[in-house]
């Protein structure tokens, strides 16, 4: 389990082929990463960049949200904080519904 926060997700039982579950998880993960996004960048504006190693400025605050976004991802693939696997379980079972109506 080394490098994740959470267990490991094992997918739910499901007819769905396996590249539609996997572009599932792919967009559950997604969508935990543009969450943690959301968390972290309130986060960032209360540093004091000017004391920072590269003394702040304007290049520094445009690099910024990509910084961000790539520690949310970063997250997101290590098992994140919990989001992405209901938004999975959820996905699947709409899909299944969907497919069987």
């Amino acid at each position: 389990m080394a490098g994740h926060i959470l267990p490991p997700i094992t997918a739910p039982a499901t007819h769905l082929p396996p590249a539609m579950v996997a572009k599932a998880w792919k967009a559950a993960q997604d969508f935990e990463a543009m969450a943690l996004n959301e968390f972290l960048a309130p986060m960032f504006k209360t540093v004091d960049l000017s004391q920072s190693m590269f003394g702040g400025g304007e290049a520094e605050q445009s690099w910024q949200p990509l910084l961000i976004n790539e520690m949310a991802k970063g997250i997101a693939a290590h098992g994140g904080v919990g989001i992405a696997a209901p938004v999975y379980a959820q996905m699947l079972r709409t899909m299944e519904e969907k497919r069987n109506p």
